[in-house]
This record gives structure tokens, sequence and C-alpha cells, in this order.
């Protein structure tokens, strides 16, 4: 009998491998055979209906004006400026949502474990109000409740002479550019590469000597004083100015449009009671011996959570927190239910209401909020490895 021990195989349906490779190919061959059947359906619909497809609409002039662009913008401009100036509107939205949500939410997370009765008992209300309320509802309160019923500029709120509320939006001091802006940007730099720097030194020092270095303060000091001669010797980098009310309104300055504030504020609280309850149960996935050695050693309560319990909670913390994110920046799409020029509601609306170009001014806003998710997915897995614990 001939030892068939050594033999290659051949091709059979029992074999594993031969079975992953062949449903492989057919789910290749599927899928492909379905997306062509639609793109070749999708042509055919628009040959018959006469509408031609391409990206030439984003030349036209776009013909309407805008609420809030923060670059320079006329009716005469094209689509494409008006598809840039919506995606600046909704990263302002998602970097100011981020920070703000992530800021509360750190403190009502730290509360709700807080030994204070009430402090904790109002941050758990807190939290079990506002993440069991639909977001969309919360940006329709902030922004019909709130903002709209404020008195108009006449009778607006002053904060500091500086900062007026009104139903016409958040007036406040505008930043504009002076000739001392390079040369503080350059310091800034410098400052910032002069403390990594340091943090290198401090971190060999410690490691040779057991010595400890106060990082935190030399670095706030080096990103104080390296700007701080730039401005004494090259002039200010900016000049502020202030709104002042003439008439029935506000010149000069810079405004946050009460679309704006609603949205920020609701995206703020919503995703901020989510964000609690991650800080919370990552607080609470670090051993009680942690607390327990770090009292041994003589640290008060609030460097044991700064130096101890957070660092080691944030393994915990990063994975769940970047879906809030996540969350954060699609929500903002919510703002069409109040007219907020962001990408839905300027470019997916009122773009494809006036051009028909409903495949492509859907695609492109598609494509837009994934590249935003993938960008913040990187960035977020990226931390995440940083602060990762390394085996030995």
């Amino acid at each position: 009998m001939q030892n068939q021990i050594g033999a290659p195989k051949g091709f059979s349906l029992t074999d594993p491998r031969v079975r992953a490779w062949l449903f492989q190919i057919i789910t290749i061959v599927v899928v492909v055979s379905l997306g062509w059947y639609l793109f070749h359906n999708t042509q055919t619909n628009l040959q018959h209906r006469g509408i031609t497809s391409g990206f030439d609409f984003l030349e036209r002039s776009a013909g309407f004006g805008i609420a809030q662009h923060l670059i320079d913008y006329t009716e005469s401009d094209s689509y494409a400026r008006v598809f840039v100036i919506g995606l600046l509107n909704t990263l302002l939205v998602t970097f100011i949502g981020v920070i703000l949500a992530t800021l509360l939410g750190f403190i009502i997370g730290v509360a709700r474990l807080s030994p204070n009765w009430m402090i904790s008992k109002l941050a758990t209300v807190y939290v079990e109000t506002f993440r069991n309320i639909p977001p969309l509802l919360q940006i329709l309160f902030w922004y019909f409740a709130v903002f709209l019923t404020m008195p108009g500029p006449r009778g607006s709120h002053n904060l500091w002479n500086m900062f007026y509320v009104s139903n016409r939006g958040l007036n406040m001091p505008a930043a504009l550019k002076a000739d001392g802006m390079w040369p503080f940007l350059i310091a800034v730099v410098v400052a910032f590469v002069a403390i990594g720097v340091m943090v290198k030194w401090a971190n060999k020092r410690f490691e040779d000597t057991g010595v400890p270095f106060h990082k935190f303060w030399a670095g706030l000091g080096l990103l104080v004083v390296i700007p701080a001669l730039s401005v004494l010797v090259f002039g200010s980098p900016v000049h502020w100015e202030m709104p002042e009310l003439r008439g029935f309104n506000f010149v000069g300055g810079w405004v946050m449009i009460p679309e704006l504030l609603a949205l920020t504020l609701a995206l703020t609280v919503y995703t901020a009671a989510f964000i609690a309850e991650i800080v919370r149960s990552g607080i609470k996935s670090v051993s009680h011996g942690q607390t327990e050695a770090a009292r041994s050693l003589g640290l008060r309560p609030g460097p044991t959570l700064r130096k101890v319990i957070i660092p080691q909670a944030l393994r915990v913390i990063i994975p769940p927190l970047t879906s809030q994110y996540l969350n954060l920046a699609k929500n903002s799409s919510l703002a069409a239910g109040i007219g907020y020029p962001e990408m839905v509601s300027l470019f997916a609306g009122t773009v494809l209401n006036q051009t028909g170009q409903a495949i492509e001014v859907i695609a492109i806003t598609m494509s837009v909020y994934l590249a935003i998710s993938i960008s913040i997915s990187l960035l977020m897995n990226w931390y995440n490895k940083r602060i990762a614990l390394i085996e030995r």
C-alpha cells in the first residue's frame, strides 16, 4: 500500500483552508457584483431623467447667505466654499464640545464618588437626567426655551463689560492679528521644545538619583516666560476689538450665534453625562489597595487621585471615551433642527435642494463624517497606546 502521509492535498471542500479561500472569493464576487449593479442602475436612471452627474456644480455660485462663517464669504462664492464653511462649523462645534464635555464629565464622574452625600446625589441626578433625554430635545430646549427668550441687544446681560448675552447670541472681544504674531508663535514653539528637553532631563535625573523634579511648575514657567519675552521685545501678537452697541445690535468683536450656543451646550451636557459614568467606572476599576498604599506613603486625597488613581483609570477610560467623542461629532448633525450652518444643514440641506446633485452631495457629506470619525479614532488609539502598560 502506497504511503499517503507526505502526499500533497488536492482541491477538497473538506480542507478548511480551501473552504476559507472559496468563501472569501465568493463574498468578493457577490460584493463587487452588487456594487456594479447599483452603480449601473443609478447611472441608467440618471440618464433617463436627464440628470447630469459629477462635481462641476461645486464651481457654481451659491447665491445665498450664511449666518456664521469662520472665513470670508459672500453670496457670489462657490458651493465649494460653502462646503468648507460647513466643514469648519462642524469642526468648531466638535472641538469645543469635546473639550467642555471632557472637563464637565470628569468633574461629575469624580463627584459621583465623593464621600459628601449632597455632592454625590446631585451628580447622580445630573447623570440620570441628561443622559435619558434625547439630544435633539435638549438642543431644542436650549435654543427655544433659553436663548430665544433672552432680551434683545439693548437689554443684554453684561459680563465684565466684555461679554454680552442676548437673543442675538454671545458677543465677545475678537483677537485680531498684530505685528508680533509670528515672533509670538515661534516663541511658543521654542517653549514647547524647551519643555520637552526639560522633561527628558528630569526623567533621566530621577532614574539616576531618585530625586524628583517639579516638572509641572518648571514647564509652566517656560510656557509663560518665553512667550512673555517675545511680547516684551516684539510687541503684542494680537489687538482686541471690543463689541459696541450701536442702534439695535452690536458692532465689532466676535459673536457666537444662538444656534451655536444651543448646540454646543446641549451636546456638552448630554455627552458629559456618559463621560461621567465612564470616569466613575474607570476609577472604581482601580484596586482599593492602590489608595491604601498611597495613604501609607502620606499622600493626601487630592494627590492620590491625580497621581495614583487617574493615571491607572485612564487605561480603562480611554476606549469608551473614544466612542463618546465619535457620538458627539456625529450628533452635531442634529443642528439641522435649529438651522445652525454645519455640514448636514448647509451642504446636505441647502446645497442639495438648490443643485439636485443628491448622490454627490450625500457622498461628500458621508465622507466628511467618516474622515472626522477615523481621525478621532486614530488620535485616541495613539494616546491609548502611549499610556498602556508595557510588560517586561
